[in-house]
């Protein structure tokens, strides 16, 4: 398993640790089973993105400190050239960059997100993901097939699509060739403690 996971997996098994969260609830956050799990955190099977997103939402730390060990810093803007971004490749075959992972306190996660074609990925059943909150999708380039729990679009470049994700999703980029969008994920507000 290469180092990065290993990092990010030891952050995981060690926030836990120190929250005192036991493995079985942090399977059931993360839609998995227990073994599943602790293969996860032991650094033993990759890990995806909604995997990543669920784990840090429990911990209450920014998706950025799992992934690279450090919170960010900055609290009054950012600017992400072109070309740039905290990389984040936890599917398989799609990219994302972190557009915005040096300024603290977000209020959302904006990534761009590159989806590769794939002719054999057209008549296999979707990967689907959830997480708490919305999300909403730019298409900037290509094409992008995507499954809103049953509900199937198709997404050409300047069409976009805002959902409440904690409903089943899948997504494909189709029409033979790669897409390109902006996915700004919006975490559901944490309640109010009284």
């Amino acid at each position: 398993m290469e180092t990065h996971i290993m990092e990010i997996a030891e952050r995981i098994k060690g926030m836990r640790e120190i929250l005192d969260i036991p493995a079985e609830e942090m399977a059931e956050i993360t839609g998995i089973t227990v073994d599943q799990y602790l293969a996860a955190e032991s650094g033993n099977s990759d890990f995806n993105f909604t995997f990543l997103l669920k784990c840090a939402q429990r911990f209450n730390v920014d998706i950025v400190e799992l992934l690279t060990g450090s919170n960010p810093t900055l609290s009054f803007y950012t600017v992400v050239r072109k070309g740039e971004g905290l990389p984040i490749q936890r599917r398989k075959g799609f990219d994302y960059k972190h557009l915005a992972y040096l300024l603290k306190d977000k209020l959302v996660e904006p990534f761009l997100v590159t989806v590769p074609y794939s002719r054999e990925e057209q008549d296999k059943p979707l990967y689907f993901s959830t997480h708490a909150g919305q999300e909403f999708d730019y298409i900037l380039k290509g094409s992008l097939k995507i499954d809103l729990d049953g509900h199937v679009e198709v997404l050409y470049p300047g069409d976009c699509v805002l959902y409440d994700s904690g409903h089943r999703h899948g997504m494909i980029a189709t029409n033979g060739a790669d897409c390109q969008f902006l996915a700004i994920v919006i975490p559901k507000p944490k309640a109010e403690k009284l």
